[in-house]
């Protein structure tokens, strides 16, 4: 995009709208991919250009059409420019991505908060707790959107946050602190359970690292800013998950439930866990590759294989 292309567009174009538009057409001549928090240029437009506003998310016609300063002209189509020529994700140009209807501050030392699982947090886990919580357990962690949602949603309960990087871990404890609620949410580094001897949790919850090598090697450029060791997970994408599920019914109490999300690795869970009986989650606002397992049902098969 040169730089008379720039000029125009900060002289010739007022509104927010006039800005979207601009910025769809940018994104679809230059086939961007989108996956981090919007699934189409349009909302991916107006997202970044409403954070660069510190508008909320969400627009009426009222707020769609409001003329813009100058500054702000120049800054949105800088940022638009960025998005373009160097594919970065949008929430890491802003710092901000939203989950469960919350903002977290990110960077490329977590990957950008997008799990379905939200829907999950949202409805309280209603199929898989029945009674109030007092542990609960986030596993790879990351940014600690999941830990801190659900400490929001279970504000008695104790959330430990997982995560065996110390840079996603400084990331998540940022995030802890801007909710305050260092007294509820802590963050800890371990390898999945390795420093978690003796806890036992009402529900574990992951998004863990669930990308197979083909899957990685396939990878639009967007997701080669977001750190490989939150990807990546061996030939079949279940390195992690598989020591998750072996591992995981020490750490449950009875009756306790884990949630994973595998994405498109389900299909080497399928065929790697023959019998194992697994509930595969619908989610009313999109998503797959999100199973729930008992403990009991753990114990088991393993007892069988």
């Amino acid at each position: 995009m040169d730089k008379f292309y720039l000029e125009e567009a900060v002289q010739d174009l007022h509104t927010i709208y006039d800005f979207t538009r601009w910025a769809v057409s940018r994104f679809n001549d230059a086939g961007l991919y989108f996956g981090h928090g919007t699934d189409n240029p349009w909302d991916e437009a107006l997202s970044l250009i409403l954070q660069v506003l510190h508008l909320p998310p969400g627009s009426t016609p009222e707020l769609l059409a409001a003329r813009l300063t100058k500054s702000e002209r120049q800054r949105i189509a800088d940022i638009i420019v960025r998005r373009v020529q160097e594919r970065i994700p949008a929430a890491y140009l802003t710092n901000q991505a939203w989950f469960c209807g919350m903002p977290f501050y990110v960077d490329e030392r977590v990957l950008v908060p997008r799990s379905p699982i939200a829907e999950l947090i949202e409805q309280k886990f209603a199929d898989y707790l029945s009674d109030e919580p007092s542990h609960l357990l986030d596993l790879c962690t990351g940014s600690g959107c999941i830990a801190i949602a659900m400490g929001q949603q279970f504000p008695t309960a104790q959330v430990d946050a997982v995560d065996i990087s110390s840079d996603a871990l400084d990331v998540a404890d940022m995030n802890i602190q801007e909710y305050a609620m260092g007294d509820q949410v802590f963050p800890i580094q371990s390898d999945l359970f390795n420093n978690l001897a003796g806890q036992q949790y009402d529900l574990i919850v992951s998004n863990p690292p669930y990308v197979d090598e083909e899957d990685m090697s396939d990878l639009p450029d967007e997701f080669r800013h977001e750190p490989e060791l939150g990807l990546a997970a061996g030939n079949d994408g279940l390195d992690l998950v598989d020591r998750m599920l072996k591992e995981g019914p020490q750490y449950l109490k009875a009756g306790a439930w884990m949630i994973v999300e595998v994405g498109n690795s389900l299909v080497h869970m399928q065929s790697k866990y023959p019998g194992l009986e697994l509930q595969w989650i619908e989610f009313a606002r999109g998503g797959h590759g999100v199973f729930a397992v008992q403990r009991e049902t753990l114990v088991n098969y393993f007892k069988e294989h």
